[in-house]
């Protein structure tokens, strides 16, 4: 593979120097601030993400207060004791995106936060705990646990909520092919891993969050 800091280099130049290139860097959190945000906003965050998928992030941004109030806060409890009646009855709810298998993802979701909650203390604690040097896992691990988590909505909720990760954009498979990481599109687990191993091994050169890494390489080509 092209070693890092060459690659760091042709971004710099293309970002407009490394200041410029600093400041397009996403905002990681650290264990502890992951620890610190409150169940109820993962929630929040993770439902947005279901939702605005396929969708314009505004116009969704621009709904969310009613979102909030009709989900009760996003408490996943109380979302988890709706019953069907009650969710039923949501797509009567002319303030909020009406979609049924959304919504009937949002109370699932609910349910599987609680499960996290009881056994590992709060979702911020299990993120926390999780090592971004396997990320990929993390990612299926989403996939199994949630509805409507799968393909790409897993990782852009985790750079949302501010967990380490890289994101495989066009733009990053693009570069992971040119820089001599992988050839061809990454497909599957064994295909993603491959890329989680590549990405590891860019990370350490420099000592940078994979997220980093993911947005350097992107920014790296054409």
């Amino acid at each position: 593979m092209t070693p890092f800091e060459k690659i760091l280099d042709i971004a710099e130049k293309r970002s407009g120097g490394s200041e410029a290139l600093a400041g397009l860097m996403p905002e990681t959190k650290s264990p502890a601030e992951l620890q610190a945000v409150a169940d109820d906003r993962y929630f929040s965050r993770m439902s947005f993400r279901v939702f605005a998928a396929g969708l314009k992030h505004s116009m969704v941004e621009g709904k969310w207060p009613a979102f909030e109030e009709v989900f009760l806060g996003f408490d996943p409890r109380r979302v988890r004791a709706l019953n069907d009646e009650e969710l039923e009855a949501l797509m009567g709810e002319t303030r909020i995106i009406r979609h049924w298998g959304k919504i009937r993802a949002t109370h699932h979701n609910a349910a599987a936060i609680c499960d996290i909650v009881e056994s590992e203390g709060s979702f911020g604690a299990w993120l926390a705990a999780w090592p971004a040097a396997d990320i990929v896992g993390l990612w299926e691990d989403l996939t199994k646990r949630f509805k409507q988590l799968g393909g790409m909505s897993g990782p852009y909720f985790l750079r949302m909520v501010g967990k380490d990760t890289f994101v495989l954009t066009k733009d990053v498979v693009k570069a992971l092919n040119q820089w001599g990481a992988y050839d061809g599109e990454p497909k599957g687990k064994r295909a993603k891993r491959e890329v989680q191993d590549a990405i590891n091994a860019w990370a350490a050169e420099p000592g940078r969050p994979t997220s980093e890494v993911s947005r350097v390489l992107a920014l790296s080509v054409d």
